[in-house]
């Protein structure tokens, strides 16, 4: 998930290095990369005999959920011989350095005003009072939070199919200046039908322009090989839409016409809007800037499969030399992101698959051993407490996923009781394709009602096709054994070598998904910030 922001500094009590009038303050803004190079980001203006500059050059950055974005401020005094000089060819090595701060893109959106004051220091120095302090602050660029959601509908479509009736769906484009369209939504195809009612479609401001913005819906036939039939257009706008509902009226679809002909043919097929409701379509940051949490939870496989730990040929081998093994790279990495949606950093920690010392298999065992509390403080307590065990408890199997999803489901489903902030984030890691395929999806089906995602990372050379099926990338649905299908997708599935040499990290594979599952979690549910603006109310029109 990527969202462009914008960011402006301010500081406060700077020191002063000029002796007749004050400090004339400049800030740069830089990426701090993963080598621990640092790549410039941009410069502000200099703000003249200032110590507490704010800044009115923005700058825009893109926020990566799934990544950590570190950032480096640093505030220089720029000479006074230099003050006609373009910010950008000023040389810093001849600017006095006012000092630097440092923190991560994450905890500046997280914050509920967005906006994070930072204690100033010298390079590789602690904090110093002395040299003041910098805010930045972002605003995300949305141009509007608005949206419409509609319940479309025909009538009387054309059938095109010989031995059965047509398959429609519509799609609506935007048309743009240069007269071009951009197609902005597609409804899902409803089979053997020439009076369809589609599911709800939600579209935001940004997709359709303004209320009398020209759009073109289109209703076609659909047939696998790709070619679908036009069945009929129609123009209109939002506003039109609207007057439909209101007015309970249909619209008519009508025959493109050619040049030639030069005027449209009236079809009998109509298009109803059943329901047009005005609303507000709140962001993932929305949620978390308001007090909404992640909650991070991790599933250790500890099968035999993946071979004595203390061998250097182990999935689980520990390295003396400090190189992570492949668990415990999925846990940091996971883990680093995450901790920043997560304000007590206590995350539950499982095993699964081990042998416990009294001889019996356990398929969900707390990973710090204790027998009532399976929660570890940080994910240093996360590793520490997954290297205790590989001492303590031995590997076996089978593989079964059920037992673990099961207890994540629960701790979710309890928490609803206290509140509707919280959403919980699994990460199983195992080297083995499970045997408890039906309990799994049982679970799986079972938790999608659930404030609940699951991350599976497999490691090693299994084949994990059959991994493949619990992640419905295909568009394709879980269902259970008793012909429930899930109400949501909410696994994501990496294998690791898959990954290797690849430009995408794993875990940004991983994470890509999750701020959308839990948006549409909580849109299902109508679950809005919890300090959301009084104006954030919707219209609503039901037929």
């Amino acid at each position: 998930m990527s969202k462009s922001h914008h960011l402006s500094l301010s500081a406060s009590k700077l020191r002063n290095l000029d002796v007749l009038s004050k400090s004339d303050p400049m800030a740069v803004i830089y990426a701090k990369k993963l080598d621990g190079m640092l790549e410039e980001l941009g410069r502000t203006e200099v703000i003249m005999n200032t110590l507490n500059p704010v800044w009115i050059t923005k700058f825009t950055i893109n926020y990566h959920f799934e990544i950590v974005q570190p950032l480096v401020f640093r505030v220089y005094d720029i000479d006074t011989k230099y003050h006609n000089t373009s910010v950008k060819m000023l040389k810093l090595n001849e600017q006095d350095y006012l000092g630097e701060a440092s923190c991560t893109l994450s905890e500046i959106v997280t914050k509920r005003d967005r906006s994070l004051t930072l204690k100033l220091k010298y390079q590789n120095r602690p904090a110093d009072a002395h040299l003041g302090t910098i805010t930045v602050h972002a605003e995300e660029t949305v141009a509007s939070r608005a949206a419409v959601e509609m319940i479309l509908r025909c009538s009387r479509l054309e059938n095109k199919d010989v031995f059965s009736k047509s398959d429609p769906f519509l799609r609506i484009s935007r048309i743009v200046e240069s007269g071009i369209s951009i197609p902005i939504c597609k409804t899902e195809v409803i089979n053997n039908n020439l009076n369809p009612v589609w599911k709800p479609v939600t579209l935001t401001m940004q997709q359709f322009g303004s209320k009398e913005n020209p759009l073109i819906i289109e209703c076609f036939d659909f047939n696998a090989n790709g070619k679908h039939e036009l069945l009929g257009e129609l123009q209109g706008s939002m506003a039109e839409l609207e007057k439909l509902s209101r007015e309970k009226i249909g619209a008519h679809f009508y025959v493109p016409s050619s040049v030639r002909q030069g005027h449209k043919k009236m079809l009998k097929g109509q298009l109803f809007v059943d329901n047009f409701c005005e609303k507000i379509q709140y962001s993932f940051l929305d949620y978390i800037s308001n007090g909404f949490e992640l909650n991070f939870m991790v599933a250790v496989d500890f099968t035999a499969s993946n071979g004595n730990p203390r061998s250097p040929d182990s999935l689980h081998y520990i390295d003396p030399s400090g190189r992570l093994n492949s668990y415990q790279q999925a846990i940091v990495g996971v883990g680093e992101v995450l901790q920043f949606y997560d304000t007590d950093k206590c995350f539950p920690a499982w095993g699964f698959g081990g042998r416990m010392s009294d001889g019996s298999v356990s398929h969900c065992f707390n990973l710090n051993g204790s027998l009532d509390e399976c929660e570890v403080v940080g994910v240093e307590g996360i590793m520490s407490s997954y290297a205790m065990a590989l001492h303590n408890v031995m590997l076996a199997g089978p593989t079964l996923f059920g037992p673990v999803i099961n207890k994540a489901a629960a701790i979710a489903s309890k928490s609803l009781s206290h509140s509707h902030n919280k959403y919980f984030v699994l990460l199983i890691i195992t080297d083995g394709v499970i045997t408890d395929a039906v309990e799994t999806k049982d679970a799986i089906v079972k938790a999608s009602d659930l404030p609940l995602s699951i991350l599976i990372v497999g490691v090693g050379g299994a084949d994990f096709k059959q991994m493949e099926i619990l992640d419905a990338d295909n568009g394709k649905r879980l269902e259970s054994s008793t012909g429930r299908i899930a109400t949501r997708d909410i696994v994501q599935f990496v294998p690791m070598r898959e990954m290797q040499g690849r430009q995408t990290s794993i875990v940004q594979s991983l994470l890509e998904e999750l701020p959308g599952q839990f948006l549409t979690y909580m849109r299902c549910r109508d679950i809005k910030p919890i300090f959301a603006h009084p104006a954030a109310t919707s219209a609503c029109q039901p037929n």
